[in-house]
Parts: C-alpha cells; structure tokens; sequence
C-alpha cells in the first residue's frame, strides 16, 4: 500500500500546543475491518474503457462489477484504475471487491444531470433532505454488501458538482443532490488513500452500516459549495475515521441518525463512532453531531483534531419535536485557529421535514465531556443553550481555553437549561456549570 501523501500541503498550518496531554484507550482502525488482498485483479481497460475524459465509460463499470459479482473469485477480486481520465455516470459496487485508483486515475462524474437515475428516500428521513420526494442516486453507491474496499494510490474521485451547486443556488433543483459515495444497509467496508472531491452533495455516506473504516483520505469542496459535508456517519456502528484532512463547504463530520417523526419510527442510532487525527476548515462545524439524531447517538470519542478557519469548532445540535438522544460523548485535545465560536451546544438547530412532526418530542443530550481544547483567534468561546423542558444534563468541560484574536478574551459564554461543571476552563462558561455531583462526574471522566 502507497505511504499517506494526501496530507501535503497543509504543512502550513499553524500547531496549537495542548496542555496536559490526555492519555485516551485506542481502538485501532484495522480492528475493525482488516485490510484484505485480493487473489483476482482485473482492469476497467479489460472492459473497453477509455481514460480520454471524454469518453462516457458507464457501461464498462458496470460489467466490470458486474463480472465480479457472478463470477466469483475465491478471496474477491480487485478492480484496478488506471492513470488516466474516466469520465462515468453512476454505478454500484458489490460484495468482496476493491476498487483500486492508481496514482495518477481520477474516476470523474458526468455532468448529464437530466439522465441521472432517481431513488427513494430514505426510510429514516421519510424525503429527500433538501427536498420532498425522491432523490438523485449516489455516484457510487452500494446497497446490503459486505468486504468492500475502496483504496489506492490517492487517486482521486471528482463529482464535477458545480454544476448541482449552480442548480441549488438558482432554485432549479425538483430533487435531493447526489452524494459522491454513499453505503446503505452494508458492513466490513475500507475507504482509504483516496482524494474525493467535488461533490454535488454529502461527499462519503455510510447509513444503516456497521464496521466501517474511513483513514487516510482527502476530501475536498470550495469553501462556497453548498451542503458539502465531508464524512457524514449516519445511523451506523462501529465507525473509525482517522488521520484525514477535510476541507470543504460544510460540517467536516457530521454524525446522524435520522429526521424526526421518521428517524424516531426507524429507530437505529449512531454508536461506537470514533474521530481520530482529523484536520481541516469549513464555513461551518469542525466536528458535529446532529442535528438530524432521531434514532439516537451515543458513545462517540473525537481526539487529536485540528481546526482552522472554521464557523463552530464544536458543534453538538437539535431542537424539539427531534426527539432522541446524545449521550456518551467525549472530545479531547481539539486546537483551533481563526474559528467564529469554539463549542456549541444548541437545542433550537435544524428545520423539520413537514408539519407531522411530534412537537413534544424533545431530545436529550447527557454525559458530553470536551476536554484540553485550545483555541486563539476565536470571536465567541461557546454557548450551551438546552431546551426548558429537557435541559442538557452533565456537560463537562475541563481544561478549555479559547483567546481572542489578541490573545485576551472578547465575548462571554451563553448558557441557559444546562447542568454540569467546568474545570479550567477561561473565559469561565457560566454559572450553570458548577453543580458538586456534575463536579465529580468531570473530575472522573479521565
């Protein structure tokens, strides 16, 4: 396997020096789904592709996979890219295959829009999330697979999304934008040493999915793209995201498990979610949880990020009528360089899919620590803002310190319907979070 080279080029960032390094269990990627060699290597060439850019190569993906799925190779079989151009609509991938970019191969989506099948929503979201409906398909996609790798030589997959970014802008859209990679109801998947960039929507969407490992890859998206997440986990176990370099148009992470009335009869949470060694910018949230957590999420560890140029370092969200819960969360060792609001904690984020939902469905968020977080040229440090009916129990935030552009502090916190303490942490949060058992529970969380 190729060495990690998808990180240079941010060498320019500026370090942040964490106080008090916290030593924090760690669960290897690789224990998760082991990297597996394929017996079988076939070609895209083999089935008549033609790396131009310009020639549509729709036809030899499919029956690439198409071969791998009926005839199967005892270990799998990995499909090899070439350098080269391969301009192709969208396809789906299968069990026991990896898809393998050499150093030099772009798989490039078309810009034919007017041909691009259409899906149903999903069940957890009941539409379309931008709209009522149906929604494009993914560009690359996988229903119920399993053993699936998709890795490389940092080769790159390239949505060409400007041309669904323009449709948003001008309000010509009747559907949902395509992710650039979405795995639905799958397990044991890799995706590693590859650049994604451009996509029209979400970027690398595991839903309904278990052991899933995504590490060392770039994702990419001008700061203007709209809704470009960067790795959305969504209703999924047992995820590990690591030393990765986002820098896109949205949340770099964002953590979901379903919209409402739908995500609450669906009913399937997001756990054993792990954030390792990330590092990036984005016009809004560094790391997020929500808002859309109607199925649940819980015990989530984020550890060594780095965030710069960034609207809200962290970002945990929902509202009423969301229902749910977060729980068991943990961030620590987080820096953050240039950031509009460190952390927020916010109970009134994100619309709502149509008028059915339960408005007295309220979330609940306990048991979130954030701890060793240092921050310098940051407008606001944070706010913790609960509901009144279901405040935000036993937040903990320990060891936080977050400057101003001149190192002095400028803004206070804003904190209302939260209970918890705060240990070290300048400019001192709020009243709130001084309770003696919550003091206890922080002092214990390492």
């Amino acid at each position: 396997m190729a060495p990690f080279r998808a990180l240079v080029g941010v060498a320019a960032l500026l370090p942040l020096l964490l106080q008090c390094s916290v030593a924090v269990t760690e669960v290897s990627c690789s224990d998760i789904v082991p990297m597996k060699w394929r017996r079988e290597v076939i070609s895209i060439t083999d089935f008549g592709a033609v790396g131009d850019g310009r020639t549509l190569n729709t036809w030899p993906f499919k029956k690439a996979i198409y071969r791998i799925q009926h005839l199967r190779s005892r270990g799998g079989t990995l499909l090899y890219i070439p350098p080269g151009v391969w301009l192709t609509g969208s396809f789906s991938l299968t069990s026991h295959m990896t898809l393998y970019l050499a150093r030099g191969a772009v798989i490039k989506a078309t810009q034919d829009t007017w041909n691009w099948p259409l899906v149903d929503p999903l069940p957890s979201y009941g539409r379309g999330r931008e709209l009522p409906g149906r929604r494009y398909v993914s560009f690359i996609q996988g229903d119920g697979i399993s053993d699936v790798i998709i890795t490389g030589e940092n080769g790159t997959i390239d949505g060409q999304g400007d041309v669904w970014w323009n449709m948003w802008r001008q309000r010509s859209l009747h559907f949902t934008r395509p992710n650039l990679l979405e795995f639905k109801n799958s397990r044991d998947v890799i995706i590693s040493n590859v650049v994604f960039q451009n996509s029209p929507f979400w970027n690398i969407h595991p839903v309904y999915c278990s052991n899933v490992v995504i590490k060392y890859v770039t994702v990419l998206a001008p700061y203007d793209s709209p809704n470009t997440d960067g790795i959305d986990p969504d209703s999924s176990s047992n995820v590990c995201i690591e030393d990765a370099h986002i820098a896109t148009g949205d949340d770099l992470v964002a953590i979901k498990s379903g919209w409402d009335e739908y995500g609450i009869a669906y009913g399937r949470p997001s756990s054993g979610i792990t954030i390792r060694r990330l590092q990036g910018s984005s016009p809004f949230s560094g790391i997020a949880i929500g808002s859309e957590t109607s199925g649940g999420v819980e015990n989530v560890l984020v550890e060594n990020i780095n965030l710069y140029n960034t609207g809200f370092g962290i970002h945990i969200k929902t509202n009423a009528g969301r229902g749910g819960y977060i729980r068991n969360v943990t961030v620590v060792n987080v820096s953050m360089n240039k950031v509009r609001k460190g952390i927020r904690i916010a109970g009134d984020v994100g619309d709502h899919p149509d008028e059915y939902f339960n408005r007295y469905a309220m979330p609940t968020v306990d048991g979130v620590t954030i701890k060793n977080v240092w921050g310098v040229d940051i407008q606001q440090p944070g706010s913790i803002e609960g509901i009144r009916s279901s405040p935000f129990t036993r937040i903990c935030l320990s060891n936080v310190k977050l400057w101003g552009a001149l190192m002095h502090y400028e803004q206070p916190w804003k904190c209302m319907d939260v209970s918890g303490a705060a240990l070290g942490v300048q400019p001192w949060p709020c009243s709130q979070l001084t309770g003696t058992f919550s003091a206890g529970f922080c002092s214990s969380a390492f």
